[in-house]
């Protein structure tokens, strides 16, 4: 396995998220706030992942790190700009893979060219590249309707990095995927961001995914969400894709677990008491 030191220099930036809140409906009256004050610094080129119970704000602290969602507090800082409208040098992916009907998988992927006004020649040896590297040639002239949705995700995941971004951020992006596909796109998803480390919030409900995935993990409380815990996985790279192999591994898993546990996000089983014969 490679060590973390062995890794290629990052392309991602920096990301700073300082006492960071957000309430809606503020002025109604019945304000309701979603996220307490947040303190989080992000090195370029590091892979961390959000947990938490589904409501507690990890999807909202992603939109407003990409620029779509106003902050009520603080200020949050990308590549050491302030962040005050959509951020441009990003990569977004969220559960549903968003690819358009009417286009082939290689063609959705060079939306970028239409959008961005990048030049299309130099984006099309970057998209082969990577449909390459994730075993999809063949797919590259199917249309979204035509692949499974292992496939289609694989597909979303090229897009989200064919412009090769400095920060990419993942809204629950293997969620619809079932569990053996989950396990080979957590791995395509960790090669391909090896080779050149751009700065990465993974939002997820698993555990398991965001240990085999990050360098660090935020635990956050249930709503209004606030980071409870702040992990470093010590754990070499590239993963194994069967994570249990490693023995560090249940150690992260059970200490985020009884973090939801005494949160009561977890319940255990109670078993009723036997009753007594008479």
């Amino acid at each position: 396995m490679t060590a973390q030191s062995d890794m290629a220099t990052p392309s991602g930036v920096p990301i700073t998220i300082s006492n960071v809140s957000k309430a809606f409906g503020e002025g109604t009256g019945k304000p309701f706030q979603a996220l307490k004050p947040i303190d989080v610094t992000i090195p370029a080129g590091e892979f961390i992942s959000v947990v938490g119970a589904s409501g507690c704000g990890k999807s909202t602290l992603m939109l407003m790190v990409a620029g779509l969602l106003k902050h009520t507090t603080g200020e949050i800082m990308v590549a050491g700009r302030a962040v005050r409208e959509p951020v441009t040098d990003v990569g977004i992916a969220f559960q549903d893979h968003l690819l358009l009907d009417f286009r082939t998988a290689f063609e959705n992927v060079m939306l970028h060219a239409d959008i961005r006004k990048m030049d299309r020649a130099k984006l099309a040896v970057r998209a082969k590249e990577l449909f390459a590297q994730l075993r999809l040639e063949h797919a590259m002239n199917k249309y979204p309707r035509q692949l499974s949705g292992g496939m289609r995700q694989r597909v979303s995941l090229i897009r989200t990095l064919v412009h090769d971004p400095s920060v990419i951020l993942m809204d629950e992006p293997f969620g619809a995927l079932d569990a053996l596909t989950r396990l080979q796109v957590r791995t395509d998803l960790e090669t391909l961001w090896l080779r050149r480390r751009p700065t990465v919030v993974f939002i997820t409900h698993s555990v398991e995914e965001a240990v085999g995935l990050s360098d660090r993990i935020l635990v956050m409380s249930p709503s209004p969400g606030e980071v409870i815990d702040d992990i470093k996985v010590d754990l070499p790279r590239p993963r194994p894709i069967v994570l249990g192999d490693a023995p560090e591994f249940g150690a992260y898993v059970d200490r985020i677990h009884r973090h939801f546990e005494r949160l009561g996000v977890l319940h255990g089983i109670t078993m009723p008491q036997a009753t007594a014969v008479q």
